[in-house]
């Protein structure tokens, strides 16, 4: 059990304070949302609540949804040049290795600087932050327009990296902050289904490009363009529109941010703690949880290669450019439905985040098999193989939400997303590298690491589920934990008096180890 020296060594005990002997936290160790609850007896009314949660949803989900679309398009814009003209045009700039070696690089500096992005993320303000990525972001996608060599396309791709390690965790972050643990799934599964639509979007402004008859660019250069400038206007858009924390969220009054917060604490894990915590920081690294985190999220990624050779997969099976094109748009809607059929079956299966992300798998080891046994004659059959093996991608999704509504503590709950995402970095980085050209155009060996993997992956999600169980079982033999019910901070008012103000427990950024209450979502 944890022990709550932290909580000693980090009290404040004001003598003028009566009385003296309760137990009282700094200011800074407490959670922000304190400010706005301590001391107050509030009740949280559920009409209010449930249309304060809609306000939430208008104002946040829209923004958040066309980002993470943008996003998706944007990284995977390499891939769909692949057959505009990049690899096989008049101009080929790239050859296989190269072109390869480019989605690796996107995630060898996508890990490098997932540390730093959320530390930044821990101590300036997220929708701010995110902007400015985003922003930098749009720029390095329409420098790739203008790129001509290895090392130009490189810098491009390596910007592209270090920006998008603010976006998943930041998100991941704005969904902790506004939504209860039986909300988070369903909206994660909202924003992260925009790869669906990012992909048809991309599939659709690709076959308009093939269309463009200029001598200037090629069809590959006019999709960075277009994507680039899109992406342009959701920086500007975020910067003015996004908020920070439901805290200071700019379109709830100040009554609607205490039942925002209010709405938050049956999930005993507060809002945000700007204030980096070093024992929050080791207790994630010991934490087992956060390993079996990681690895799933580094194996199951290494499948997510298929995103960047998808087009090469189904140009493979005898379609041409322009029918591959237009069937990448089918892609996207598989994608959609998949991640919208699986995250409301983990949503509402009571306690079967873990099964339904076991049953996308197993659909998915399916239809890798049957692209890896069925003959080349048969292109139609083996598009089909290859669209159901799409349900893959679902389970990362319920493992994203899982990540936040099994993960109390700030500093621990950015520390654990870092470490997740840094999975995800793994994971990508080496999955380009076993496309190799003499390979194709079957990929027998590619499709058979994705088998093994998504069968591994499968496997985590129940190894992690067990072992949640059986904490919260052993949390339930030991019984209520009471050392939390009576903290106080010290406020002093304009006058100079100093006032006694209790904190309610879900507020004092306590981890989901110290807190024996705690219970874990499966």
């Amino acid at each position: 059990m944890e022990s709550d020296s932290s909580l000693e060594k980090r009290s404040v005990v004001d003598d003028s304070a009566p009385p003296a002997n309760k137990p009282h936290l700094a200011t800074q160790d407490v959670d922000v949302a304190a400010e706005l609850t301590a001391g107050k007896d509030f009740v949280l009314d559920p009409e209010q609540a449930a249309r304060v949660r809609r306000k939430i949803d208008w104002h946040l989900m829209p923004l958040m949804c066309i980002l993470y679309m943008m996003q998706f398009a944007d990284k995977t814009t390499l891939g769909q040049s692949a057959v505009l003209g990049l690899l096989n045009g008049p101009h080929s700039y790239l050859n296989q290795a190269q072109f390869n070696w480019l989605g690796t690089i996107f995630y060898l500096f996508f890990l490098l600087f997932e540390w730093p992005q959320n530390l930044a993320l821990q101590y300036l303000p997220v929708g701010k932050w995110m902007s400015i990525n985003i922003l930098v972001w749009a720029i390095a996608l329409l420098c790739h327009a203008a790129a001509k060599t290895f090392g130009q396309f490189f810098v491009c791709r390596m910007f592209l990296g270090i920006c998008e390690g603010a976006i998943t965790p930041g998100f991941m972050i704005v969904t902790s902050m506004f939504y209860t643990r039986q909300e988070q799934t369903q909206r994660v599964g909202y924003w992260f289904l925009m790869n669906g639509a990012a992909i048809i979007l991309l599939g659709l402004v690709a076959y308009g490009t093939l269309h463009i008859h200029s001598t200037v660019l090629e069809a590959w250069q006019w999709l960075m363009i277009i994507t680039g400038i899109i992406t342009f206007v959701v920086a500007v858009l975020f910067w003015f529109f996004f908020p920070d924390s439901p805290a200071n969220a700019w379109f709830l009054t100040p009554e609607e941010r205490v039942i925002a917060i209010e709405r938050i604490k049956v999930n005993q894990a507060g809002v945000e703690n700007k204030h980096f915590k070093k024992e929050q920081f080791i207790e994630c690294l010991k934490d087992p949880k956060t390993w079996l985190f990681f690895f799933f999220s580094a194996i199951s990624n290494v499948t997510n290669s298929l995103s960047n050779q998808r087009q090469l997969i189904v140009a493979g099976f005898g379609f041409n450019s322009l029918q591959t094109t237009l069937l990448g748009c089918v892609d996207g809607v598989v994608e959609i439905i998949v991640i919208f059929c699986t995250v409301t079956s983990a949503a509402y299966w009571k306690n079967g985040r873990a099964y339904s992300g076991f049953l996308a798998y197993c659909v998915a080891i399916l239809g890798s098999i049957l692209v890896n046994t069925l003959p080349s004659s048969h292109r139609v059959g083996l598009l089909f193989s290859y669209w159901i093996s799409i349900t893959s991608i679902a389970p990362f999704v319920i493992m994203l939400a899982w990540v936040g509504s099994t993960t109390a503590g700030h500093t621990k709950r950015l520390t654990t997303n870092a470490i997740v995402m840094i999975g995800y970095a793994v994971g990508n980085a080496a999955g380009p590298q076993y496309w190799e050209k003499k390979y194709q155009p079957r990929n027998h060996v590619p499709w058979l690491i994705l088998s093994i993997c998504w069968a591994v992956s499968a496997l985590l999600l129940l190894a992690t589920r067990a072992y949640l169980a059986r904490e919260n079982a052993r949390r339930e033999r030991e019984g209520p934990d009471d050392r939390w019910e009576d903290v106080y901070v010290t406020e002093k008012r304009p006058d100079g008096t100093l006032v006694d103000k209790k904190v309610d427990k879900a507020f004092l950024d306590l981890t989901d180890i110290q807190n024996r209450d705690y219970r874990y979502v499966l």
